[in-house]
């Protein structure tokens, strides 16, 4: 089939090109930035389009042809920066998907599916892990980033009933893996570990997490045999903040942080780091949302996605040392770029 991946050059959209390419696939891959998709997709066989979700119409003839349209771009990392992003993620998370969703369809296109986020879906009443029909977490409405993925699905899901287009929904808690440029939240913890620069305190909470890789494998099973309308979560298991950065320091021979503040004291320094950053114009070491969205400990269960399309996760181990691993040869490559060049004289005399 021809797949078209937006959102090409992140996390998730360089696995699914790399995934959907080993399959056999086809790919289009959008990207705002020529010279980056070059650069990070320039190993593959994906054919680049150059162009931005916030003006669909400037690549949207570039989509006849297309059987599915992975939909992965989002305003993501910029939003856990200070500032306002309201225009933004509007722009982008609501309004830039629904008009993908509306140009795709007008092109043809036979298939959508649509990344959004596990991190809409709430606790089980009895505390239990949420699945696809729970409720979303209360939190979400404050929340920009995840009531933009809520809305989005909500006006994909009216879009698909009016026009009889097959849309589905991925739902994947927080990502790992590697070909994490941007790089994400994940990413930079692994970044940081490399260079010995770990957080020196522990904020509390912790994540569902996942690997890129197995997301990208999911929504390919959602694309073969998913069904239009549904909502499929893909997420691994639950890992306490503390076992990640201790796991980090362990594999990067780097000291980890060894005290643990609490939660209201977490967000009393967020606040202050964020105010901080916004005075200063740097971008913060903390983010209010993410404390907050850590602490609330939420678990969700992929049972859905692992009995109806067959998906596994792999452990949050491998994905671990895959990532570092992956991290360390970025490092030891933009190192050997940037080391001085001896003259030729200074050659010969060494």
């Amino acid at each position: 089939m021809r797949a078209f991946v937006t959102g090409s050059t992140g996390l998730l959209g360089n696995n699914l090109v790399r995934t959907l390419l080993q399959a056999g696939h086809e790919v289009w891959a959008l990207a705002r930035s020529k010279e980056k998709a070059r650069r990070e997709l320039g190993d593959t066989a994906a054919r680049i389009v150059v162009g931005d979700v916030r003006n669909v119409a400037e690549f949207a003839y570039d989509l006849r042809g297309t059987d599915v349209l992975f939909h992965t771009a989002a305003y993501f990392r910029e939003y856990y920066n200070p500032g306002d992003h309201f225009d933004a993620v509007e722009a982008t998370n609501v309004r830039g998907t629904l008009e993908l969703a509306q140009a795709a369809h007008a092109m043809g296109v036979v298939n959508m599916i649509y990344t959004s986020s596990a991190g809409i879906i709430g606790l089980q009443p009895d505390g239990t892990p949420g699945d696809e029909q729970t409720p979303p977490w209360p939190g979400t409405t404050r929340n920009l980033y995840l009531k933009s993925k809520g809305r989005a699905e909500q006006l994909l899901r009216e879009f698909s009933r009016e026009k009889r287009f097959f849309i589905a929904s991925a739902l994947p808690s927080w990502m790992w893996g590697p070909h994490d440029v941007g790089p994400t939240p994940s990413g930079k913890l692994v970044f940081d570990a490399i260079a010995h620069r770990l957080p020196p305190m522990l904020p509390p909470g912790g994540s569902a997490v996942v690997d890129a890789r197995d997301v990208a494998a999911g929504m390919l099973r959602i694309a073969e045999i998913g069904r239009s309308g549904e909502r499929y979560i893909l997420s691994g298991a639950f890992v306490e903040l503390a076992d990640i950065i201790a796991k980090l320091a362990a594999s990067t021979s780097t000291k980890p942080p060894k005290r643990h503040i609490p939660f209201p004291a977490a967000v009393a320094l967020a606040t202050a780091a964020e105010t901080w950053s916004r005075i200063t114009g740097t971008t913060s070491p903390m983010s209010v949302e993410a404390i907050r969205l850590m602490n609330a400990r939420l678990r969700v269960t992929s049972a859905k996605a692992e009995k109806e399309l067959g998906v596994t996760f792999r452990p949050f181990t491998a994905t671990l040392a895959d990532t570092v691993s992956w991290a360390t040869t970025k490092v030891q490559e933009k190192s050997s770029r940037n080391a001085p060049v001896l003259s030729a004289s200074k050659q010969r005399t060494a």
